[in-house]
């Protein structure tokens, strides 16, 4: 019997973010046709709560029942730490020259580094590299985001393979002169559509579940409390809307550091009693569809896994024109979209949709049917033909 191809997937953080479900989904999926491993770093940096941790056991249970061997390694962090890098460095190296991998995979930017350059040092045939979005602008200050751009142009040379999320992120690559053009592929995260097409909710009930107020329109947004999403711009666009509209609730889902700031702010404004904050969820697919107008203010991404997940609930959609997002949004269709930044700009669309039903439900029926293309089987059979792809021209390479 032939020996199935191990592939080796490397990641810093195990947590509910969309680079690690996007990962754990992959593995699973794929555990059929390859031996699959996964490595991945603590997570302490993500400081996750119970209820989070609970539901990251779980997912990773499941993927353990699939057959993903997964591997976690304490020195492998997120944050720049010289000495735990060089031990990671070390301990994938030593890692991959006794597994001896067919193919590695890296996920995200600080693993990628380490795990391509230790596989490299180890001798393995073929490596590929996703982002999950690449932190060239809006993430640091200007030296440290040329240092990242000068160290991944480095990478992409021993990079057999690079997959973007989107072509916004892969244009990215190319205007910056970040890998080989025909190395680039663009493979949209696969998000399970079905967990939100098909939820039943009741309205009023979650509404009141929440703490929400019964009357009035509710805008929201799901993600990362943290500056690059650009949730300060989201409230301070509210209040300008809240001129016109006092009625109207905005809601946070998610948490990180500027909770507090943003918190702080609402209070400033008098606008405490119209803010809700209720951290990290796992019924997402529930809280969506009491969202009259779902919001996505980042200042950089590289898709945004919840814009599909929002259309999937026929949420009506204004988010910033960055990073992937465009490939998800289209003016006007499934919704709108605004410069990055603009409080004022964002406030104007969300006037404009709160004042017109209609383009609300026109907008979420849309996205509904558009949400279809960024199911997991496509994302799947992609990543699968690529790995083919790339393992088939080191066959033919080495035997020439």
């Amino acid at each position: 019997m032939k020996r199935r191809i191990k592939i080796v997937h490397i990641i810093t953080r195990m947590d509910r973010g969309g680079s690690a479900q996007n990962t754990l989904l992959t593995c699973a999926a794929l555990s059929g046709s390859y031996e699959q491993v996964l490595v991945h770093g603590l997570s302490l940096e993500s400081r996750m709560t119970e209820l989070e941790r609970r539901s990251v056991e779980k997912c990773v249970h499941e993927a353990k029942k699939s057959g993903v061997r997964i591997i976690p390694l304490s020195s492998l962090v997120r944050r720049i730490d010289p000495l735990r890098d060089l031990i990671a460095l070390f301990y994938l190296w030593r890692f991959m020259i006794r597994e001896r991998p067919g193919l590695v995979h890296t996920h995200s930017s600080k693993a990628g580094i380490l795990g391509r350059l230790a596989a490299r040092l180890a001798g393995v045939p073929a490596v590929v590299h996703t982002p999950h979005g690449h932190v060239f602008y809006g993430h640091f200050g200007s030296l440290t985001s040329k240092i990242y751009l000068l160290v991944e142009r480095i990478m992409a040379c021993i990079t057999d393979r690079l997959i973007a999320l989107t072509h916004g992120e892969r244009d990215d690559y190319l205007a910056l002169s970040v890998g080989d053009p025909k190395k680039i592929f663009t493979i949209h995260s696969g998000v399970d559509i079905d967990h939100y097409l098909h939820a039943k909710v009741n309205i009023q009930g979650k509404r009141k579940s929440l703490g929400l107020k019964p009357e009035g329109l509710v805008v929201g947004t799901v993600g990362w409390l943290l500056p690059i999403k650009g949730p300060m711009y989201l409230l301070k666009a509210m209040a300008e809307v809240w001129k016109e509209y006092p009625e109207m609730s905005l809601v946070f889902v998610g948490k990180g550091d500027l909770e507090g700031e943003l918190t702080q702010e609402a209070s400033c404004m008098g606008a405490s009693e119209k803010v809700w904050f209720l951290g990290w969820r796992d019924d997402i697919n529930e809280i969506l569809p009491v969202l009259d107008i779902f919001v996505l203010p980042s200042l950089n991404e590289g898709m945004g896994r919840v814009l599909v997940e929002a259309m999937a609930a026929g949420r009506p959609i204004v988010a910033s024109n960055a990073g992937g997002i465009p490939d998800l949004i289209y003016q006007g269709e499934n919704g709108l979209l605004v410069p990055p930044a603009d409080p004022k700009a964002l406030a104007r669309e969300l006037v404009f949709l709160i004042s017109n039903p209609g383009k609300r439900r026109e907008m979420g029926d849309k996205g509904r049917e558009m949400a279809v293309r960024f199911g997991t089987d496509s994302m799947v059979q992609k990543i699968d033909q690529l790995y083919l792809d790339v393992l088939a021209e080191k066959a033919h390479s080495e035997k020439r």
